[in-house]
């Protein structure tokens, strides 16, 4: 095909001897080498199609002919540093601003979530003249040294936690100290902060900021129970702290009653400060800082110029313009609603086939599956979740998790709930295979049970369900010990 420069096996063999072995592959025992794609779907260099279940950053579907416009006219017109005077910048500022709260009404464009999040760590510090900063238990916020030092999912694998950095319980009510039984699941682990900033203040330390997904997502796609953004806030405002609400995930209409996650919980919450970043660009490098004209003040005050090469310029904020044209005009928002509606409902029906469900949570099209052993001990069945072909997260890594671009439809939804049922079943069946064939199967193919399943669907043939699995260091022995 025109799209293709190499074989597959050349590519292959050029990226092992090139690129850094700790910059992983989806399926590294078998990769897919995908060339195209189009909406939700990805195409390998046969044409064989892909339901893309989890490309949050491609927000409104791969290679949307709007996006793709607006990037090529602006670029065969300018693109400069940010620090000419150009309309893109002001004008996506101000469309910004309509989707938030009024006092969010200062943006610093970056280039990504990490940069996002390590700038609003640096807001915090400075306005607060404080250091310390609170995360939740499980937290990823970026790939920066900074990020990674208030990124438990992180820094528990490499030198440890800083002294500074406080970790808050994970408030997930399916498996954390509370749960859904609890009559106020949100005051109670609001005041597990509470606790923490009495421990660090008889530390003789402070509070900067509290900072957290609006959705924690690599601690298993978990939904805030209500009333504990609001009361966390409260307690670290009193501390002298700043609330970071970090959306570098979840914005931009993904959970669809609300264009931030932070809005769901309640018109009277707002952060001090929103990281924002994946959805921006559409897969353009585009990631923002929200803040208070007062936080702003206080690092303009420090007297050093802060600037970024190429955040906000020209092509970058045309093409952020674009998606937020789309979001609207294809009503994005409403569709997250109606289809993640009716794939919780059809995950929460196969629920009530396979035990190993043990819950189905979500809000839009941010939807988790986790899967249990055990439903009453909860175990996590982390083997199980490893030989289906989607990304999982949470603390064990059995959390099916679907973060698709907005455009997936019902059918998509019905697809791809209809391939998990399929692998459910094969899995639980009583199996005559050797450990090797087994571990040959579901390891050095991971591909092959959506493949060979869904031949029979209403898709024609080689149009297979794909959802993407991000190949941890522990999966294949994991599934060995299958």
């Amino acid at each position: 095909m025109a799209f293709e420069k190499l074989r597959k096996e050349e590519t292959l063999a050029m990226r092992k001897r090139l690129i850094g072995q700790s910059c992983r592959l989806f399926y590294s025992d078998e990769p897919v080498k995908i060339i195209k794609a189009r909406g939700q779907y990805l195409f390998d260099e046969n044409d064989k199609r892909y339901l893309d279940c989890i490309s949050n950053v491609h927000h409104v579907g791969h290679c949307h002919p709007s996006i793709t416009k607006a990037a090529a006219e602006q670029m065969d017109l300018l693109n400069t540093n940010a620090r000419f005077l150009h309309d893109n910048i002001v004008m996506y500022a101000d469309r910004l601003a309509a989707t938030l709260p009024e006092k969010l009404c200062v943006f610093y464009f970056v280039n990504s979530g990490s940069e996002a999040n390590d700038l609003a760590l640096r807001l915090a510090q400075q306005y607060t003249q404080h250091q310390d900063v609170i995360v939740l238990d499980h937290a990823y916020h970026g790939h920066l040294m900074s990020l990674i030092d208030i990124s438990p999912y992180k820094f528990r694998k490499l030198a440890g936690q800083k002294e500074w950095v406080h970790v808050a319980p994970l408030p997930d009510t399916y498996r954390g100290i509370y749960r859904e039984d609890h009559p106020n699941p949100g005051q109670a682990y609001a005041d597990t902060v509470k606790d923490l900033i009495e421990e660090v203040h008889r530390k003789g330390r402070k509070i900067s900021a509290f900072f957290a997904e609006s959705l924690p997502s690599v601690g298993g796609q978990i939904i805030l129970p209500q009333g504990y953004s609001t009361k966390v806030a409260e307690y670290v405002r009193s501390a002298g702290g700043v609330f970071v609400a970090d959306e570098v995930q979840t914005g931009f209409g993904r959970v669809g009653s609300h264009f931030w996650a932070f809005q769901l919980q309640g018109e009277g919450f707002c952060p001090d400060i929103v990281t924002m970043g994946k959805p921006m660009g559409n897969g353009h490098p585009l990631a923002c800082v929200a803040t208070t004209v007062e936080i702003a003040g206080a690092f303009t005050a420090n007297g050093v110029e802060y600037f970024n090469t190429f955040g906000g310029n020209p092509v970058s904020c045309a093409i952020g313009l674009a998606v937020l044209d789309v979001i609207e005009k294809e009503d994005l928002r409403g569709n997250a609603t109606r289809v993640g509606a009716h794939l919780k409902d059809l995950l929460t029906k196969l629920q009530t086939q396979h035990q190993i469900i043990g819950d189905v949570r979500g809000v839009g099209l941010f939807v988790g599956l986790e899967l249990v052993s055990d439903r009453d001990q909860k175990t996590p069945a982390t083997e199980t979740a490893d030989q289906i072909c989607v990304s999982t997260d949470g603390p064990w890594e059995n959390v099916v998790k679907f973060k698709p671009p907005m455009c997936f439809s019902m059918e998509d939804a019905e697809l791809a709930v209809r391939c998990i049922d399929r692998i459910l079943t094969a899995l639980t069946r009583p199996l005559s295979l050797t450990p090797g064939h087994i571990h040959k199967k579901c390891s050095s193919t991971a591909v092959s049970h959506l493949v060979e399943w869904e031949h029979s669907a209403s898709y024609p043939a080689g149009s297979e369900a794909l959802s993407h699995k991000r190949r941890k260091q522990a999966s294949h022995l994991t599934v060995q010990n299958i």
